[in-house]
């Protein structure tokens, strides 16, 4: 896994980048890219492009030759950016030769990269009235996601120390760190902007950040389906393999990594000379981001850009059990780590979804059992069109090696009609529909995790429940 953003604690990153190492499952990439067979996404004449991206430099890995091309068109475009990057810590150190440890100090170089952001996409043909901060906290928004809805408290950003926007030319200075916050801002922007296609970070990114836009994403659009339906095109940063090979190769195309291939539907976008040009030079604009990972960044200056989604899965009663992605049960930890830490490596294998007359039926199975300080987690958050998502029930099921639970938000709840079924390796958690409130949608994902430590993450899932609303 090449995720430049994870954890600051040297320990923590160590831990998560080896465990990621081991849990690297899905075939490899060829050493010798061949062109995507993808689509070609094309902007029409009438098109207005916003582009959301959780941190500044994300706008231009993703989408620097889209928005070159819109500018171009004379389209409208603008990137709002759902942080301001204030929990990088060793780009800082790299920044400022130094420690930046107090919240003080780390405001400061959030501001350092809100000026970037500007410099870089002004560069691309944009101007700083193209672009909005909203502010979230750095590597907090997921947590937000999870618990932050309703009469919740916020969270803290890690650094900051902030329960608030503490930007002063954020969108709104001062708003809470909660989850209904981030959506209102969402909304707020899509309504403004009124876009015909979003471009978004995609819900299979390692980085939890690049989950979480995705995600308040797709419930602002659901929101506010009746009056707007803009296409919606993720793009992939923090995946294992990917990009391949690493570093600046503008003559070689960018390739869905092996994992998604096949699953997504896959768009592209061609780059030509001048933009690719133009494109490394704006992410160089983004120092405190390059000078730390040049390689790495450089690695998105490719002769296209690749969107994709996964497909909505449509569930109807007794229709049989429907698969989602995961990785391959191909290349395991059993293959790979030493005996005495494989008790610690677990991952997920794979996930099916069904329906069996009012109930969900989530199965999945692990490649191997559950371990001492070694965790599960299911995730089953409800959507209703008639109800304020912050109302909906948010089914946390948190399996441990022998017993496991059942949250709402960070609250403990009553089972209730839900029953877990376990085999050393399997699980089946068959939960009625109406303890998710009775959705039209269900969100799902699932993690494997040892004292905090990610393991393995399954990509979020939207399902389409195909019951009467």
């Amino acid at each position: 896994m090449r995720n430049r953003r994870t954890f600051s604690w040297a320990v923590i990153t160590v831990a998560v980048i080896a465990v990621a190492a081991i849990l690297s499952f899905g075939p490899g990439v060829n050493d010798t890219p061949k062109g995507p067979t993808a689509a070609p996404l094309i902007l029409g004449k009438t098109d207005r492009l916003l582009i959301l991206a959780p941190h500044p430099d994300d706008e231009v890995l993703g989408c620097g030759g889209i928005i070159q091309k819109a500018v171009a068109m004379d389209l409208p475009v603008h990137v709002a950016f759902f942080t301001y990057g204030d929990f990088y810590e060793w780009s800082f150190i790299v920044y400022k030769k130094r420690l930046v440890l107090t919240p003080k100090g780390v405001e400061g170089m959030a501001r350092v990269r809100h000026g970037e952001a500007i410099a870089a996409d002004s560069s691309l043909g944009l101007s700083a009235e193209d672009l909005s901060f909203l502010g979230y906290p750095d590597f907090g928004t997921l947590d937000m996601w999870y618990r932050a809805w309703g009469q919740a408290p916020p969270v803290r950003g890690t650094l900051t120390k902030a329960a608030a926007v503490p930007y002063e030319d954020a969108l709104r200075p001062g708003a809470p760190y909660k989850a209904d916050e981030a959506l209102a801002d969402l909304t707020a922007i899509l309504r403004k902007v009124l876009p015909t296609k979003v471009f978004v970070s995609h819900p299979a990114d390692h980085h939890p950040d690049h989950r979480a836009l995705y995600l308040f994403t797709r419930i602002a659009l659901l929101n506010i389906d009746g009056e707007l339906s803009p296409d919606v095109y993720p793009y992939l940063v923090h995946y294992t393999d990917f990009p391949a090979p690493e570093g600046r190769r503008p003559d070689l195309p960018l390739n869905p990594p092996a994992g998604l291939t096949g699953h997504v539907d896959w768009r592209t976008s061609a780059l030509g000379p001048q933009e690719t040009q133009r494109k490394s030079e704006a992410l160089k604009l983004h120092k405190t981001q390059y000078e730390t990972t040049p390689h790495y960044l450089d690695s998105f200056v490719r002769s296209n850009e690749l969107f994709g989604d996964f497909p909505v899965v449509s569930l109807r009663t007794d229709a049989g059990a429907h698969p989602l992605l995961e990785a391959s049960a191909d290349s395991t930890p059993e293959a790979q780590a030493v005996e005495q830490e494989q008790a610690h490596l677990v991952g997920i294998v794979s996930r099916t979804v069904k329906l069996e007359g009012n109930c969900l039926v989530f199965s999945m199975d692990l490649t191997r059992p559950l371990a001492e300080e070694v965790e599960s987690s299911v995730y089953l958050f409800g959507y209703r069109t008639d109800t304020p998502f912050s109302q909906m029930p948010k089914l946390h099921v948190k399996l441990g090696p022998i017993t496991h639970t059942v949250h709402d938000g960070e609250k403990q709840v009553a089972w209730e009609g839900l029953a877990v079924t376990r085999s050393a390796r399997h699980v089946d958690i068959r939960v009625p529909l109406e303890r998710m409130g009775q959705p039209e949608k269900i969100l799902t994902s699932a993690q494997t995790y040892a004292a905090e430590i990610p393991l393995h993450w399954a990509a979020w899932r939207i399902l389409d429940v195909g019951v009467s609303k």
